[in-house]
C-alpha cells in the first residue's frame, strides 16, 4: 500500500506547478487494479498547494502531455475488465458507425464507447436500459478528460435480459404483423425439392435425411449454415433469401418446400434464430417455410414467422413430404373407387340409351313426309323450266327488233357531230386565252428593263449605307453615354466603400470567425480578434475590455419652412 502511495505521489507530481494560484488546490484520484487479489484500491491525493516551497523546481507540462500520461497509466495498470451495468442514453450508431452511451448502476456511471468494426460483429445490439456485461479495456479521452471503457465485447446479463430483450422484440415484429396468420402459405403435398438450412455436420441433417428415405424419395439440398455463434443468424438469413433467389428452370433446382432445422439447446445457444433479420427472411420467403428448432419445449421467434412449426426436426421431415406406404394404399383406394365410378356410369349411360332408343320414332316413319314432298316438287319443276324457258324466248324476241344497224348508224352520226362542236369550241377558247396572256406579258415586260432595275438597285444601295452610318453615329453615342454613367458608379462605389474609411486611419475589428465587431459586448478577454488596416491585416488578443458610458443623441429638430409672400409658400432655391 505504502508503495502504490508513493508510485500515486510521483503520478502527480507535474501537477505541482508555480503558475497555479495559491487558492487552488490540484486533488487527484487513481484507480489501481490489483490483479493478485482482484481488489480495488482507490487512492485520493493530498490537497497541494501552489505556493509550497521546491514547487518551482518542478518540470513543466503541457495539458496533452498531463493527460496522455494519465492514460498511459490507465491502459498499463488498468487492462481489460468485465463490466455490468445498464446501458443509459444510447441513441443508435453515430454518422461514422461508432457507439457512444454510458454504463451504469445505482451509484455511478462511467462512458463506454463501441468501434464500428467492433459494432457490425456483435450479435446483441445495445438497446436502451439493457442491462448487459461488457468486455473491454479501461482508457481515458484527453479531449475531455474523462475515462471511459472501449467494449470489445457486449452480452446480455442473464437468462432474465435475454426474455425481456426476446419479448420486446416478439412485440415489434408483432406489431408490424410479420406473425399474422392471414401471412401463412399451405405447405405442398407432394415437393420434388426439399430445401434445408442447417449444419451439415451434426446429427440433424442425418436424421432427416433418413426420415426422407424411409417415407419418400425427394430431391433435397443443403445450405450449410453455422446454427450457433455470432455468425448463425447473418448465415441463416442468407440462405433463407439465397433459395428464395433460385429461378425456376435453372441449373439448380427451386425448392418447393424449405426447413431451417436445428437440434436442442439453451435461450443462448438458440438465439441466433431470434434475430430479427432471421425472422424477417423467413416472413419474406414465398417459399412455404417450416421451422423446425429446439425440442417441442423450445421456441423461438422464427417459429411465430415460419408457415409452419415442427415439434422436432425429424417430424419436420415427415410433414414436409408423405409417406411411401400411405400414398401406395392411398393410390389403390382411389383406383377401386375410379373403377366403380366408371362402371356406374357406364351402366347409368346405357339404361339412358335404352329408355331413349324406346321414344325414338321408326326410320320410315321419319322419312314418309318428307318423301313425299319431294315428288310434288319435282313434279312442278319441269313445268316452271318450261314456263321459263318461253318467257325469256319472247323477251328476246322484242330486244331484237329495236338493235337494228340503221338505228346504231344514227347513234354513231349524232354522236360524232356533237364531238365536232365541242372541239371547235375549245380551240376558239383556246385561241382566246392565249392571246389575253401574250398582251399582259408583253405589258410586264416593258416596265422590267435593265435601265430600270439598275436604278433601284442604286438606290436600294445609297439607303442601305446612310443606314449604317447613322447606326454606327448612334452607337458611338450611346457607348459614351454608358461610359460615363459607369465611370460615376464606380466613383460612389469608391466613396462608399469602407476601404476608402481604411485609408483616412480607421481599422476593422473580426472574430475568430470573420464576423465584423460591432458593439464592446462581443469581446472577452483572452479573445483572439484579426485587426484590418489599409494596407494589411493584424492578429490580436483582447486584454481588458472598458464598455463605454452611452451618450444620448438627441435627433435634429426639423427646421421651420421659410415663408415668403402672403399665402406663406417656401422657397424653391
Amino acid at each position: 500500500m505504502a508503495s502504490e502511495r508513493r508510485r500515486f505521489a510521483d503520478l502527480i507530481t507535474p501537477w505541482r506547478h508555480e503558475d497555479i494560484p495559491s487558492a487552488a488546490l490540484a486533488v487527484a484520484t487513481f484507480v489501481y487494479h490489483e490483479r493478485r487479489c482482484n481488489k480495488r484500491v482507490r487512492f485520493v491525493a493530498e490537497p497541494v498547494r501552489a505556493g509550497r516551497a521546491g514547487a518551482s523546481n518542478n518540470p513543466e507540462l503541457t495539458v496533452s502531455e498531463l493527460s496522455n500520461a494519465i492514460k498511459r497509466s490507465l491502459e498499463d495498470n488498468f487492462g481489460f475488465v468485465r463490466l455490468r451495468g445498464e446501458i443509459s442514453g444510447y441513441r443508435g450508431p453515430h454518422a461514422s458507425g461508432h457507439c457512444y452511451f454510458a454504463l451504469k448502476d445505482d451509484k455511478a456511471k462511467i462512458e463506454a464507447v463501441i468501434w464500428r468494426g467492433v459494432f457490425q460483429k456483435l450479435r446483441f445490439k445495445p438497446e436502451e436500459g439493457l442491462e448487459v456485461i461488457a468486455t473491454g479495456k479501461v482508457t481515458s479521452y484527453p479531449g475531455s478528460s474523462k475515462y471511459q471503457i472501449v467494449v470489445e465485447a457486449l452480452e446480455p446479463a442473464g437468462v432474465g435480459a435475454l426474455m425481456a430483450l426476446l419479448e420486446e422484440r416478439r412485440r415489434k415484429l408483432t406489431a408490424e404483423g410479420l406473425f399474422a396468420e392471414e401471412r401463412k402459405k399451405p405447405l405442398p403435398y407432394l415437393p420434388r425439392v426439399v430445401g434445408i438450412v442447417t449444419s451439415p455436420t451434426g446429427a440433424v441433417i442425418r436424421d432427416m435425411l433418413h426420415g426422407f428415405e424411409e417415407r419418400y424419395p425427394a430431391h433435397v439440398i443443403v445450405w450449410p449454415v453455422r446454427v450457433q455463434g455470432e455468425t448463425s443468424a447473418k448465415e441463416v438469413a442468407a440462405a433463407i433469401r439465397g433459395f428464395n433467389a433460385i429461378t425456376p428452370g435453372g441449373p439448380v433446382p427451386r425448392p418447393d418446400v424449405l426447413i431451417v432445422a436445428r437440434g436442442g439447446g439453451s435461450l443462448e445457444d438458440l438465439w441466433g434464430f431470434n434475430d430479427e433479420i432471421v425472422v424477417r427472411a423467413a416472413a419474406e420467403s414465398t417459399i412455404p417455410l417450416i421451422s423446425a428448432v429446439g425440442h417441442e419445449t423450445d421456441w423461438t421467434l422464427i417459429d411465430l414467422a415460419a408457415d409452419a412449426r415442427a415439434p422436432t426436426p425429424t417430424k419436420a421431415a415427415e410433414w414436409a413430404v408423405p409417406k411411401h406406404g400411405e400414398l401406395v394404399e392411398s393410390i389403390g383406394d382411389l383406383a377401386l373407387r375410379l373403377g366403380k365410378s366408371v362402371r356406374r356410369t357406364i351402366d347409368a349411360a346405357r339404361t339412358h340409351l335404352k329408355a331413349a332408343a324406346r321414344g325414338l320414332p321408326r326410320l320410315e316413319d321419319l322419312l314418309a313426309l318428307p318423301r313425299q314432298r319431294f315428288d310434288a316438287v319435282e313434279r312442278r319443276l319441269a313445268r316452271a323450266l318450261a314456263a321459263n324457258t318461253q318467257a325469256h324466248g319472247k323477251r328476246l324476241a322484242r330486244i331484237e327488233a329495236r338493235f337494228q344497224p340503221r338505228l346504231v348508224g344514227q347513234l354513231l352520226d349524232r354522236d360524232r357531230q356533237r364531238l365536232e362542236r365541242a372541239q371547235r369550241a375549245g380551240l376558239t377558247a383556246l385561241a382566246r386565252r392565249t392571246s389575253t396572256g401574250r398582251t399582259r406579258y408583253e405589258r410586264v415586260a416593258a416596265r422590267h428593263t435593265p435601265h430600270a432595275l439598275v436604278q433601284r438597285v442604286a438606290r436600294l444601295d445609297e439607303r442601305f449605307i446612310n443606314s449604317s452610318r447613322r447606326l454606327t453615329q448612334a452607337f458611338a453615342g450611346r457607348l459614351v453615354l454608358e461610359r460615363r454613367a459607369l465611370d460615376a458608379q464606380a466613383q460612389m462605389l469608391a466613396s462608399l466603400s469602407y476601404q476608402s474609411v481604411l485609408k483616412r486611419g480607421f481599422a476593422v475589428v473580426r472574430d475568430q470567425d470573420g464576423r465584423a465587431v460591432r458593439s464592446i459586448a462581443a469581446l472577452a478577454v483572452d479573445a483572439h480578434v484579426g485587426i484590418e488596416l489599409a494596407d494589411g491585416s493584424a492578429g490580436a488578443r483582447i486584454t481588458a475590455v472598458e464598455p463605454s458610458e452611452t451618450k444620448s443623441i438627441e435627433p435634429p429638430k426639423p427646421r421651420a419652412a421659410k415663408r415668403s409672400g402672403p399665402e406663406g409658400q417656401g422657397s424653391l432655391f
